[in-house]
């Protein structure tokens, strides 16, 4: 009679493979130095009883936990679900993180810290105990908190840090925020825009740095004046209504605008909307987030997607083979973004932009781009 699923440890995969409970938890977690055929003798012993590894079996095989947390910002995260105004980073890291973790035979828990609290030591000691995580993986703004970092390093945990390139302890990963500032510049400037505004985000966020970084150097490589066209929002909703209508209020207002997140860009949505102006015929806006509220906006808008699920992937990877002894990359790593074109942005209204445009107007061919 076929053992019921539920009741197959550990033990019966050993008793029936002929091997020690080491020689299992080492299959089960990818480990060195197992002969082929003891694997296979292993991995056919699993399948013919129907084994599913537990943490505690993958515990045996030494001093790691093959747990993963992932460390996201508990105000913002809790703020946009309460409001169902979520974005797609959490789903996309849990995406990457947990489908990269089971293929190592690891688990990954989320756990939500406000940076900015009195407690964040307290909250950051207390989820360590609870979970005795082999790895952290920090997203901004907890990847650039140098009180979590110190925390992480003292008990010997391993650190991906998102978004950070702060000197600490840990790797670091970026996904390019500076080149994604850049090409959406470029994507704009070559349609014909000249007055190109850019949201950018909490100035506590190095990316919100990293992007005005890349912004101001593609104007000047365009020869665009950039002046009174930076507006910083906390990418809040409300940041970015102030920050549109402080863009669209210039003397010589811009034409295009760059938002460093969804919901401001909702925001600066519904100003064009409040002003009677029509996207893309008289603003373009391109988003920073490929989140559903950008995809499905009417009209749906360009947008620069970000590798959450890969960055995430990564990290897992970096920390795994930092937990079995391999040097972590001293460089950072970086994953590159894509800019997906869509109908909220085209060349300028003609007569808009005659003015201020230092060479000939955009070709026809321009004109029907996006």
């Amino acid at each position: 009679m076929a053992r019921r699923r539920q009741s197959v440890t550990i033990k019966h995969v050993a008793a029936d493979a002929g091997v020690s409970l080491q020689t299992v938890s080492r299959v089960i977690n990818n480990e060195p130095n197992v002969r082929p055929e003891m694997q296979k003798r292993v991995r056919d012993s699993i399948e013919k009883l129907g084994y599913v590894p537990s943490i505690a079996a993958q515990r045996m095989s030494g001093s790691r936990s093959y747990l993963i947390m992932a460390l996201n910002d508990r105000e913002r995260t809790i703020a946009d679900w309460r409001d169902q105004h979520g974005t797609d980073w959490v789903d996309q890291m849990l995406l990457g993180g947990m489908l990269k973790c089971a293929e190592h035979g690891y688990r990954m828990i989320v756990e939500l810290i406000d940076t900015h609290s009195d407690h964040v030591e307290r909250e950051l000691l207390a989820a360590i105990a609870a979970i005795q995580p082999d790895g952290v993986i920090l997203t901004p703004p907890h990847s650039q908190n140098p009180v979590i970092t110190r925390i992480l390093d003292k008990h010997n945990i391993s650190i991906a840090r998102i978004g950070s390139l702060k000197e600490g302890p840990g790797f670091s990963l970026t996904m390019d925020d500076e080149g994604a500032a850049r090409l959406a510049t470029e994507h704009l400037a070559a349609l014909g825009h000249r007055r190109i505004g850019l949201i950018a985000g909490a100035r506590d966020y190095e990316l919100s740095g990293w992007r005005i970084d890349g912004w101001c150097a593609a104007m000047a490589d365009a020869g665009l004046d950039s002046e009174g066209l930076l507006a910083e929002g906390d990418f809040s909703y409300e940041s970015g209504l102030t920050a549109t209508a402080a863009l669209l209020d210039q003397p010589d207002p811009a034409t295009a605008i760059i938002v460093s997140n969804d919901q401001m860009t909702r925001a600066a949505l519904d100003v064009a909307k409040q002003r009677g102006l029509i996207i893309p015929d008289d603003l373009s806006i391109l988003s920073f987030d490929d989140t559903p509220v950008v995809r499905f906006a009417q009209p749906p808008l360009t947008a620069i997607q970000q590798p959450i699920a890969e960055v995430t992937a990564r990290a897992v990877e970096l920390i795994i083979a930092d937990r079995r002894g391999q040097k972590p990359p001293e460089e950072p790593v970086v994953v590159p973004v894509r800019l997906i074109e869509r109908t909220s942005t085209a060349s300028p209204a003609i007569g808009v932009e005659s003015a201020s445009l230092p060479s000939e107007p955009p070709s026809p061919s321009a004109a029907q781009s996006g």
